[in-house]
């Protein structure tokens, strides 16, 4: 069938329905989490263990009908695990491809940041091109293609801070949460027949989910709403708490997404409600925060917010 705004509405809905019989209560973190696919963009999710992470990408995979892999990040992790390495083949005579987990439509890197910086690193070529490249040779995955990266606020003991590069590649940050007392009831009484990712019937297909995309790039953006983003983005560089603002990257990476969270509620244009709704989860991460207001417990969150007050929208 053709794709529109109105199919693209219609099929979000069906997928966010799917999606919450598993993650149960978090209809915002599913939006977001579609619209970070529907932009070609990554997740980072950091939340506590139990909230739903693993079951958020399975189930998110299963509604697009596409493949899910799970990459539980260690210590000795190696980026030959991710990427996959060239084997030799005895019966071939020469060494020979073998694909790492990576080679998936939604790939969930679980407590990525207890990985080494050089494992982490393996991350960095095909978060932003869509490939890996191993012994010169570049191989793609496949499409669509969306990396769910997971970090545990509580622990800390063994693990590597994310650079700002990675950090960088992230389009959206996300926290699931615990569920609401409505919800907790729901999963309790639901308990002796649990629904499984793996029992989500698929809305839609890859090939689909990639024409929506070719058609949410095509969503109106108004000079006005570039200017907006621009003075919100520079207004985080300026921001006497900030150490490094946001990067051009995070500033396109608020449009595109922004033109994603237009088409899955129904409109062909971008408005200032869009922007807002996604400055935080698209610009609170990439901040760095100067020593003095990490001492205080200055969130980024909270930077971002109080820049939506200061710099105004546009009026029209």
């Amino acid at each position: 069938m053709g794709v529109d705004v109105a199919s693209i509405q219609e099929l979000s809905e069906r997928v966010v329905e799917g999606v919450e019989r598993v993650l149960v209560g978090k209809p915002h973190v599913v939006q977001l989490s579609l619209t970070a696919m529907l932009s070609h963009g990554h997740l980072l999710i950091e939340d506590n263990p139990g909230t739903g992470k693993t079951s958020l990408a399975r189930a998110l995979a299963a509604s697009i009908a596409g493949t899910s892999t799970r990459i539980q990040f260690t210590p000795d992790l190696l980026p030959g695990d991710i990427t996959g390495m060239s084997v030799w083949s005895q019966g071939a005579g020469d060494f020979e491809y073998r694909p790492g987990p990576v080679f998936a439509n939604v790939v969930l890197a679980d407590e990525i940041n207890r990985a080494s910086p050089k494992t982490q690193a393996a991350l960095l070529e095909v978060m932003q091109e869509g490939r890996v490249t191993v012994d010169g040779v570049p191989h793609s995955v496949p499409r669509p293609f969306m990396v769910i990266g997971t970090q545990n606020p509580i622990e800390h003991a063994g693990t590597y801070e994310l650079p700002e590069a990675q950090l960088d590649r992230f389009a959206l940050k996300a926290s699931i949460g615990y569920p609401d007392h409505a919800s907790t009831l729901r999963i309790l009484a639901d308990s002796g027949d649990e629904i499984s990712p793996d029992d989500i019937r698929p809305v839609t297909d890859a090939s689909t989910v990639q024409a929506m995309a070719a058609v949410i790039r095509t969503v109106h953006v108004e000079p006005s709403i570039v200017d907006y983003v621009a003075r919100l983005v520079e207004a985080t560089r300026q921001a006497d708490e900030v150490r490094l603002g946001v990067s051009v990257r995070g500033a396109l990476a608020l449009v595109r997404t922004a033109r994603a969270w237009a088409a899955i509620h129904g409109r062909d244009y971008v408005t200032p409600d869009d922007v807002k709704a996604l400055a935080v989860p698209a610009l609170a991460h990439r901040l760095v925060l100067q020593p003095e207001a990490e001492f205080d417990d200055v969130r980024p969150e909270s930077i971002v917010q109080q820049l939506m007050l200061t710099v105004a929208p546009p009026r029209r």
